[in-house]
C-alpha cells in the first residue's frame, strides 16, 4: 500500500492536482476484483459508485463544451460528437495517456487475464478518476483539466468525420448507437440501360430513414445516406433537399426514436 501511495503522488504531480481527501483518490483505483479476492477484511471500497459519477459528469461537460463551441451544429451531430467523446475507446485512451492502469488494485484473476490493459478496465477507471477529482475539486478544477483534452479530441473526430462519405458516416454512427447496419435497397429505376436513374431507400431496421437517386446504384445510396444523416440532424456540406423525402412520405424521424423501436 505504501509504494502504491507513492505512485499516485506520481499521477498527482504529473496532472499538477493535489487531492485533499487521500482515500477518495485512492478509491478510484480499487477495482472490484481485488475486493473479491482479499485474503483478510479490509476497508477499501471499490471504485463502481464513483465510476457512476465520473460517467454522468464527463458526458455533462461535454455537452456543454459541444454546444458553446459549435453553435450552428444541430443536435443529431452534437449528440454523435458527445458519443465520440465519451465512448470506451476514447476514454480508455486517455487512461493509457495517464498510465491509470498501473496505479490499479487487480485481483490475481483479473491481473492474470489482462485486466490491466483491458479497455473497458481502463475507461471505467478514467470514469472513476473522474468521479474522484469532481468530488475532491470542484467543477472549475475538472474543467480545467478535462477541456484541454476534450477540444483536442473533438477537434480530431470533427475533422475526420467531415472528411468521410455520407454512407460511411451513416454506418459508423448507427454502428456505434444502435449495434447495426443500415441496409439499402431499390424502390424505383427508370430510364434505358446506357442512361438508367436509380432510387435507392436507407433503413435502419424497418424504418426508412432517407432515399437518394444517382445513375449508378452506388451514387443512390450516397444521396440516400446523405438525406437520412440531414434528417437526423447532422451537418451535410452543400446538400440540397431533393423532395424525394416528400415524394415516398418518409415519417420525421430522430435517433432517439429509432432506438427506442428497437
Amino acid at each position: 500500500m505504501e509504494d502504491r501511495l507513492h505512485r499516485l503522488n506520481e499521477l498527482e504531480a504529473e496532472v499538477g492536482i493535489r487531492f485533499n481527501d487521500r482515500v477518495l483518490l485512492q478509491r478510484a483505483f480499487v477495482h472490484r476484483s481485488y475486493l473479491h479476492e482479499a485474503d483478510e477484511e479490509t476497508d477499501l471500497q471499490d471504485n463502481q459508485r464513483l465510476e457512476f459519477l465520473g460517467d454522468s459528469v464527463l458526458s455533462f461537460i461535454a455537452s456543454e463544451l459541444l454546444f458553446r463551441r459549435y453553435p450552428e451544429r444541430r443536435e443529431g451531430e452534437l449528440t454523435n460528437l458527445r458519443s465520440a467523446l465519451v465512448k470506451r475507446e476514447t476514454l480508455s485512451r486517455f487512461a493509457e495517456e495517464l498510465r491509470l492502469g498501473d496505479y490499479l488494485l487487480l485481483g490475481r484473476g483479473e491481473e492474470e487475464n489482462g485486466g490491466r490493459g483491458r479497455h473497458t478496465t481502463l475507461c471505467d477507471t478514467y470514469e472513476a478518476f473522474i468521479g474522484a477529482l469532481y468530488l475532491d475539486q470542484g467543477e472549475s478544477t475538472l474543467r480545467k483539466f478535462l477541456e484541454p483534452r476534450l477540444m483536442a479530441e473533438v477537434d480530431r473526430v470533427a475533422q475526420h468525420a467531415l472528411t468521410k462519405d455520407p454512407k460511411s458516416r451513416l454506418q459508423e454512427w448507427v454502428q456505434a448507437a444502435m449495434g447495426q447496419t443500415p441496409r439499402y435497397k431499390t424502390v424505383h429505376t427508370e430510364g434505358p440501360d446506357h442512361a438508367r436513374l436509380f432510387t435507392r431507400q436507407v433503413a435502419v431496421g424497418k424504418q426508412p430513414i432517407g432515399v437518394g437517386q444517382g445513375q449508378s446504384k452506388q451514387e443512390a445510396e450516397q444521396a440516400a445516406a446523405a438525406m437520412a444523416l440531414f434528417r437526423l440532424g447532422q451537418s451535410i456540406p452543400d446538400y440540397e433537399d431533393s423532395g424525394l423525402a416528400e415524394e415516398y412520405e418518409l415519417a420525421p424521424v430522430e435517433m432517439e426514436e429509432l432506438q427506442s423501436r428497437q
